[in-house]
């Protein structure tokens, strides 16, 4: 019997190929079977077309060895997976008795007869098996197609996501050899997506060719790129010790612009070195308004840490609140290197912290200037260590903002780096 190693998912319904649905689903089907060390090489969203999902089965089943289909097991016209798996594999549909009383009971508990296109939910393509639906009545299907298997699942995620765990995992873990996959991620910053892999594929590439391969995928994410890393083994392989070295050794190559090879963001990171220094941190922000005091209490226990912040957005409040001298502000502008300092000292003096941190720019989309374009963001760090920048960010409002923060957070945690 074939070893399940790939899959191939596939998204039904002609929703999902609109602007206001999104298919999460896959999402959360990808890392259950990614802990089972199967491999989801596609995943496709198909309308509710029998002739175009048809043919995408087809395609499917000649790629992966698991596919599994989710949503169109309604009882209306226009839920079709059942019709198109059972015309793409050749096999009839038969009524499940067993199936149909159930939805009657469903229905009668709730003190309703059964709507008749409700009937439709309990056809099964020959050879299928039923998977109960405790949440709902479409019940999913299992199929085995030769060597190869084939799901049908619900749309609905209360739905599919108790069928995946208890139902259709166990049957697949039990026929995957016991493989298993384990991931790392390596975040950077400061750096861009193409510098990144300049620096990285040179160690990455020839991790292919491992008696254990690791795989490598670069993503520019919020504010920062990420190497994910993965290798897939059966049991007897130290798929942890793998992936420890194949870490160490891209993280190496990056040197600082590392800020994370265990799974934290930047804002634990920053976190974890205040408290390991019994540090306090305080900010003043401009352009940001409190998004970068905003990142640093999401993390949990930060009030262990953090004093407060001040949002200076107008200039006489970085006078009155940080005391910005009005020279300063007159002679460099608010949006300054000077400025930044000044505001970083003010917070950390009035707010009583050990470390202020300080982010005054143009986030746009007016603003800017021929000398301070939009973008132009000055950040500035005071205490135990000091350090000022200005930085020239791409993009919109939003995501200059963004940047901004990211740069704060980063100028906080190199400054600890480079004591």
């Amino acid at each position: 019997m074939r070893t399940l190693a790939t899959a191939e998912i596939v998204a039904v319904g002609a929703e999902l190929l609109t602007p206001f649905r999104i298919d999460t689903n896959s999402l959360f089907i990808t890392r259950q079977l990614g802990q089972a060390g199967i491999d989801v090489r596609m995943k496709t969203v198909v309308g509710d077309e029998i002739a175009e999902l048809k043919r995408t089965i087809v395609d499917a089943l000649a790629r992966v060895d698991v596919l599994i289909l989710t949503g169109g097991l309604g009882p209306t016209e226009d839920d079709v997976t059942r019709d198109a798996v059972a015309q793409a594999l050749g096999r009839a549909l038969h009524e499940h008795s067993a199936t149909l009383d159930r939805i009657r009971e469903r229905f009668a508990r709730r003190g309703m007869p059964m709507p008749e296109n409700n009937r439709r939910q309990a056809l099964v393509p020959e050879g299928g098996t039923i998977l109960l639906n405790t949440n709902g009545t479409a019940p999913g299907i299992w199929l085995d197609v030769d060597d190869r298997v084939v799901v049908l699942l619900p749309g609905p995620p209360r739905e599919l996501e108790a069928m995946m765990t208890d139902d259709v995992m166990p049957r697949l873990v039990a026929r995957t050899g016991g493989r298993r996959l384990e991931r790392r991620v390596i975040r950077t910053i400061g750096r861009p997506e193409s510098q990144v892999d300049e620096l990285a594929a040179p160690i990455y590439l020839p991790m292919l060719d491992w008696p254990v391969p690791v795989r490598t995928t670069i993503l520019a994410a919020s504010g920062q790129i990420e190497l994910h890393l993965s290798a897939i083994a059966d049991g007897s392989v130290d798929l942890a010790r793998t992936l420890d070295d194949a870490v160490q050794s891209i993280a190496g190559a990056l040197g600082s612009i590392v800020f994370s090879t265990d799974g934290r963001s930047l804002p634990e990171v920053v976190g974890d070195q205040l408290r390991q220094r019994d540090c306090t941190i305080a900010a003043a922000e401009s352009c940001t308004g409190g998004l970068l005091l905003g990142r640093l209490t999401d993390v949990p226990g930060s009030s262990d840490y953090v004093r407060g912040g001040v949002v200076a957005y107008a200039n006489q409040i970085k006078i009155d609140q940080l005391g910005v001298a009005p020279a300063l502000l007159e002679s460099f502008g608010a949006v300054s290197e000077p400025v930044a300092e000044a505001m970083a000292d003010g917070v950390r003096v009035r707010l009583n912290a050990d470390v202020g941190v300080a982010v005054t720019g143009i986030a746009g989309p007016s603003g800017g200037t021929a000398t301070k374009p939009v973008g132009t963001v000055a950040i500035a760090v005071a205490g135990p260590v000091r350090a000022v920048r200005t930085f020239r960010f791409l993009g919109d409002r939003q995501l200059i903002r963004l940047q901004a923060v990211q740069g704060a957070l980063d100028m906080v945690r190199r400054a600890w780096v480079t004591e």
